[in-house]
């Protein structure tokens, strides 16, 4: 019998879902070794045993939490798809600011009628098993972690800095642009896409492993930087604060 895979979201843009449908051939190939028997993006059925439940969103209504403990208790397997279902993601912005309030500011009329608190990672709620960090998620990294897993396999991340690939493929330095980037602490596994594009890090995939801290301080004083100025770069993922 083949593996039976099932896909959920809760709170989140669905990117990481759609990263996943858009391998293409190679999602074709993992096809032939699994069967998707959930997956809301593609079909509407629903089954009661499933091996593996990649999970993506945050937690943000009660009737959430009580749908993935109803997940989690029918899985054998569950990993964290993407940022929001690993740290909280972007929706962690909210905790920032009164639930009330912004409930209002967003629903207006309807706010009485949708009751959310501050949004919660999967693993404040249930256990997960295995991560895939990232906004979105990197593709191959999916495939790779799908391998592990059908061959009874710990998964592994990268457990570098973001600022190692960045190096390999010569980019260059965001700081040398007057840019605040989180790539010395960021863990790897990203192939630095956002440098790539012109962009900067912005740490979605969470901290490195024990990251070297020394080292980054000492940039931060090379281009006149204030460790507030950093904590708030931290904050857009939530990052290293939990």
């Amino acid at each position: 019998m083949k593996t039976r895979i099932g896909f959920f979201d809760f709170t989140g843009c669905e990117g990481c879902q759609l990263t996943v449908m858009n391998l293409e051939n190679d999602l074709l190939q993992v096809l032939q070794l699994v069967e998707v028997v959930e997956f809301r993006e593609l079909m509407s059925e629903e089954v009661s045993e499933i091996d593996i439940a990649f999970i993506e969103g945050s937690i943000t209504r009660r009737q959430d939490r009580e749908r993935l403990q109803t997940i989690r208790e029918r899985s054998k397997i569950l990993v964290a798809l993407g940022a929001c279902a690993d740290n909280g993601g972007v929706n962690l912005l909210a905790s920032n600011q009164d639930v009330a309030s912004l409930r209002q500011q967003v629903y207006a009329s309807d706010a009485e009628h949708l009751q959310t608190f501050t949004p919660l990672p999967l693993h404040r709620v249930v256990k997960v098993d295995y991560r895939i960090p990232g906004c979105p998620i990197d593709g191959q990294e999916f495939l790779a972690v799908m391998q592990a897993l059908l061959l009874e396999r710990e998964p592994e991340l990268p457990n570098f800095a973001v600022c190692v690939e960045c190096k390999l493929a010569e980019y260059p330095c965001s700081f040398d642009y007057g840019e605040i980037c989180l790539g010395p602490v960021t863990r790897a596994g990203c192939r630095a896409i956002c440098i790539e594009g012109g962009d900067r890090c912005r740490g979605c995939r969470g901290l490195v492993d024990n990251p070297r801290t020394s080292p980054y301080h000492k940039v931060l004083e090379e281009h006149g930087l204030s460790v507030q100025e950093i904590l708030e770069q931290y904050r857009i993922f939530h990052i290293g604060e939990e």
